[in-house]
């Protein structure tokens, strides 16, 4: 039983590590583009050919559901994925869903019309691509009123994961932390709005402080898929094993990935 992980780059190993955890019994296959990296630079056209094609590649290696383990790629792609039209048989989520489930304290197939909710003052934190597209607000609008967003787009921090140079994304988070609390300084919640940003939670609540609750996606997207895969057990996929492809160096992401994880990924060209 296998089921696809795609990402621009490292930052889906977050979500991958989560979902290994919470499914053991289940295989794997994540595909990097970490030769396209970052998608959060990029136009939203861009980002959904490059999201379209690399998803058409694991559907061909026989995952009939691929988790867009990217919030610019969720953001940018999914929903024009799925208007296109989806191979019979095959299925593509985000990574949206489960942070607003959790945030919003609802059920995605809770169709009942907006309501208030506790948190009233969001801060959002993403890559500039995933900020411009408003589809964060635009999701949480169907389901919630009165909820304030600020968003924050984090340039330079996901080129400085991808780099391995955390003393730099550390310092950056600081910085893009100190610029939102100029237009929010009371948020109640944070949103780390893209999958890389869970390799720095500490540091976004350090910077945030111990008052504001920090919503990371990781283990809110295992808990979905396995809900998820509870109810369509047919979208389980093939008996593949597990693999980590990426469009960049295989050597280099396997180092790179080494140093995040803290164990042995060995990556081979896409």
């Amino acid at each position: 039983m296998t089921v696809g992980i795609f990402d621009s780059g490292l930052g889906g190993l977050t979500v991958l590590d989560a979902v290994s955890r919470r499914l053991p019994e289940m295989t794997f296959i994540y595909l990097g583009d970490n030769a396209h990296a970052p998608y959060g630079v990029r136009d939203a056209d861009d980002v959904y050919c490059l999201t379209k094609s690399h998803v058409q590649k694991l559907w061909d290696m026989g995952c009939d559901l691929v988790v867009l383990a990217c919030n610019t790629a969720s953001a940018a792609a999914l929903r024009r994925m799925q208007e296109d039209g989806v191979p019979k048989g095959k299925r593509v989520l985000g990574v949206f869903v489960p942070l607003i489930e959790a945030l919003t304290e609802r059920t995605w197939g809770d169709n009942s019309p907006p309501r208030e909710v506790g948190v009233k003052n969001v801060a959002l934190f993403a890559t500039p691509a995933t900020v411009s597209s408003r589809a964060f607000q635009r999701e949480l609008a169907f389901r919630a009123i009165g909820v304030d967003v600020e968003a924050q787009a984090c340039g330079g921090v996901v080129d400085a994961i991808e780099e391995g140079d955390m003393i730099l994304a550390e310092a950056l988070v600081r910085s893009h932390v100190e610029a939102l609390k100029r237009k929010m300084p009371h948020p109640q919640a944070a949103v780390l709005g893209c999958t890389h940003y869970p390799l720095l939670q500490e540091a976004f609540q350090a910077a945030l402080g111990p008052d504001v609750q920090v919503f990371s996606q990781a283990d809110l997207v295992a808990e979905s898929l396995a809900d998820y895969l509870d109810r369509h057990p047919q979208m389980t996929g093939a008996d593949l094993p597990a693999r980590f492809l990426t469009t960049g160096d295989p050597k280099r992401v396997s180092d790179r990935a080494m140093q995040f994880l803290r164990r042995k990924i060995a990556f081979e060209a896409a």
